[in-house]
Parts: C-alpha cells; structure tokens; sequence
C-alpha cells in the first residue's frame, strides 16, 4: 500500500536519467513509500525502465509501489506530480534536423534548444504535450508538471498558453555553471552564493560571491591568465564582452550567437564541436542497448544524488521544507525587461505552498537584449504549434541568429519547406499543409 504521493514517469525509456531520478527521489525517507508510474510507449524501453525502478528500489531499502503504463492516461491517473522526459521522434528525427539545414550550409553542435534544430524539435513535441496537459487535467488535475524536455522555454511557453496545469522546466545549466565557474576563480562551490536569471540556456549569473565577496574580479584573472579550458572558450568570450557569465555550456552558446559558427576561423578558435549532438545521440543508443544487458545479468550501478531539481521539489511540496530552486516559469513581472507571458529562468523558493518564482527586476540591458532575440523565435514557434500557422515557422526561422547570418531569406524559406516535409505527420496539420 502506497504511503506517498503518486509520481508518474512519461519517457520512462530514457532509462539512465530514470535511474538518477529514481534514486534522488528513493532517498529521502518520506518518499520511500510513494507510487513511482512509468510510461513510456516502447515496451522493450518501458520493461528495461521497470527492471531499473525495481532494483533501485531494493538497492536503497526502499518500498514504493512500483507501476508500469503503455497507457499514458493510466499512468498519470490520481498523479501528485509528472515528469516529462520525451524526445519525439527519436535519432531518426534528430538526424534530420542536421542534415537538412546542413545542405544549406547551416552547421549545428546540439540543435536541442534553440535554432533551427530547437524550432523543429518543438513542433513536433508541443502536439504531444498538449495532449499530456488534456490528460492531466482529466485524470489528475491537481498535479504539478516537471518538464526536463527540450525546447524548454518553447514548450513551457506554449503549455502556458494552452492548459490551466502548473508546469516548471528544470535544467541544471545554472548549478553546473556555478560550479564550473567557482572551479575556474579557485574557489570552494559549497561556499559560493550566486543569482542567477534570463531565459533557459540563455540566463546570466548576476551575482557571484564567496563569503560576501565579488568573486568576478578572479574569474576575469583566470580568463586573462588562459586558464579558461579549451571546451568552455566561447562562453569565456562572451562574460569578456558582456560582462557576466552565460549558463550552459560552450557548445550550446555557439549556435545561439551569429559570432561564431558563421565566420572564417572561429569553429577552429573557439573550439566548437559541430554536429556534436548527433554523437551524442548514438552513444545514448548504445548505452541504453548495455544498461538493458548489464540488468539482465544482474549486475549493479552506482546510485549517487544527482544536481536535478526534481526530486527536492516534491520532498519540498511533500514536507514542507524550503528550498531554492531554479525553475523556467511563466514571465509575470518577474524579469521586467523581457516580454510578460515568455518563459523565464529565475530562483524560486518550494515550500507545501508549490514553486514560487522571485521578482528579478531588469536585467543589464546587453543581457536582456541577447535574450530576447531568442524570445522572439520562442513566441513565433509556440504560436506556430498552437495556431498550426507555417507562416509563423518561416518568421521564427527568419528571426534565428545562426540562421540569419548564414544564409538570404528565400534559403531560409527552403529549408523550412524541406524540413517540414521530411517531418511529415509529427507537425501539427496546419503547418504541413
């Protein structure tokens, strides 16, 4: 018998992140004995997923009634919280969103995020997390979206725009650059206070300190002694022009921006690792196909906490303890330099009263004013899932950095014509049509 909230898995299949988020949750005491469902809508993927929770389980001495769903409205039926996890399409689709705009000259590192890649990987995911939101508000209409899937600001922000169920969109850009910077300055993460706010991928460390102290001044010493590492040079050329460092990671910034990728030189420079995503998509592959064989002869894995939100926001809405979190949230006067109703990535603080985002204020205006050029393509995107306008796919495309500085307006326009139909019935009907 459950003691604890239900909390259903959908994408359960991406058994690693399962496994780390299984055992983040499993470790708290008051969580133990919660109802762990899982969904996923490829059998071999949802077995292996069960086969994980279960030893999971068992290696933490844990109790949790364990669930397994084909059916994804049976698994989220009497649901506390969901997490989101899908990837919509797969590798196949993956493989498409590079090399179609590669014909046209486009190169891309992740094209998860934003860009054309983050465009198409939306389009085809909002018709799915639409249908995830109709669900939960028949069958669980108190629960609480927790959203790792990729566009984030894109399908927050359409989720918004189209279900009364809350959602925040977790990443853990803020706290793995926090910590990678404290390493960079020489000092100890665990005595470094920082504020962090923009939009996801895109957001700013605005302050950063050890014991009360501007740590900045010894990141700029570190940037200016070449002790920057080779893989994080763009974001180092970014805080060297605007002043503040940049969350995520070098090879994401590097299709954000219209300075690099595009010029004679810079790839080699800044050491960017184009095509970067599509062997990391393989490795996934393989890795799941060894995790699947690694169960079956019975042979452990480690379980360590991981730096996700996920599991201290439901301990937090569970026991009441507060705690500070990033989340991606709807924009309601919490940034006051971007658009009201975008998706922002801001502290908030988790209590039994849910998540609760902080006001932030303006950001530096150069900040606000790299962010917003990708808030644009985020608006443009989500109205083109929800209004099924391929006119607006175009604008969205038009308006993207990268795309932008590598190619006139009517390549653009034939990229996106391609891409719509290599993608075929995944897109909502009206822009394929």
């Amino acid at each position: 018998m459950s003691s604890g909230p239900k909390i259903t898995f959908i994408g359960a299949g991406s058994v690693v992140f399962t496994k780390n988020l299984l055992g983040d949750i499993l470790t708290f005491p008051e969580l133990a004995g919660c109802t762990i469902s899982l969904y996923d809508i490829d059998p071999e993927r949802l077995e292996t997923a069960e086969q994980m929770a279960r030893w999971t389980a068992q290696t933490l001495g844990a109790s949790p009634t364990i669930e397994a769903h084909l059916d994804r409205r049976e698994a989220l039926r009497g649901a506390s919280y969901a997490i989101n996890m899908i990837q919509v399409g797969g590798h196949a689709a993956t493989l498409l969103d590079f090399d179609i705009p590669r014909k046209y000259g486009l190169r891309q590192t992740i094209g998860d995020s934003h860009g054309i890649g983050g465009i198409f990987r939306a389009l085809r995911t909002i018709p799915v997390m639409r249908e995830i939101a109709r669900d939960m508000e028949e069958v669980c209409p108190g629960a609480i979206m927790l959203n790792y899937t990729n566009p984030m600001s894109m399908l927050c922000w359409a989720w918004f725009a189209s279900s009364r169920i809350p959602i925040v969109g977790l990443c853990h850009s803020v706290q793995y650059t926090t910590e990678q910077i404290s390493g960079y300055a020489g000092v100890p993460y665990d005595e470094v206070t920082y504020l962090g706010a923009g939009i996801n991928h895109v957001a700013w460390i605005l302050r950063f300190e050890h014991k009360g102290r501007d740590i900045y001044p010894l990141l700029r010493k570190a940037l200016e002694d070449g002790r920057i590492p080779q893989d994080d040079l763009v974001r180092a050329e970014l805080f060297r022009r605007l002043g503040y460092y940049v969350t995520e990671s070098s090879e994401h910034n590097a299709e954000y921006s219209a300075h690099f990728i595009p010029h004679p030189g810079q790839i080699e420079k800044f050491n960017v690792p184009i095509d970067e995503y599509i062997r990391r998509s393989e490795e996934n592959l393989q890795e799941f196909a060894d995790i699947r064989a690694q169960l079956q002869r019975g042979e452990p894995f480690e379980i360590e906490r991981s730096a996700e939100y996920g599991s201290l926001i439901i301990h937090s809405m569970e026991t009441g303890q507060p705690r500070v979190i990033y989340g991606n949230v709807r924009n309601d006067n919490l940034i006051t330099n971007l658009p009201t109703g975008c998706c922002v990535e801001v502290p908030c603080l988790v209590d039994k009263n849910g998540v609760q985002p902080t006001h932030i204020g303006d950001l530096p205006p150069q900040l606000a004013g790299m962010s917003r050029q990708h808030v644009a393509v985020q608006e443009l995107t989500a109205r083109a899932a929800l209004q099924g306008s391929r006119e607006h796919v175009y604008h969205a495309a038009m308006l993207d950095p990268l795309a932008a500085a590598t190619m006139p307006l009517d390549q653009i326009w034939a990229m996106v014509d391609e891409l719509i139909a290599a993608h075929g019935d995944a897109l909502p009907e009206g822009i394929r049509s």
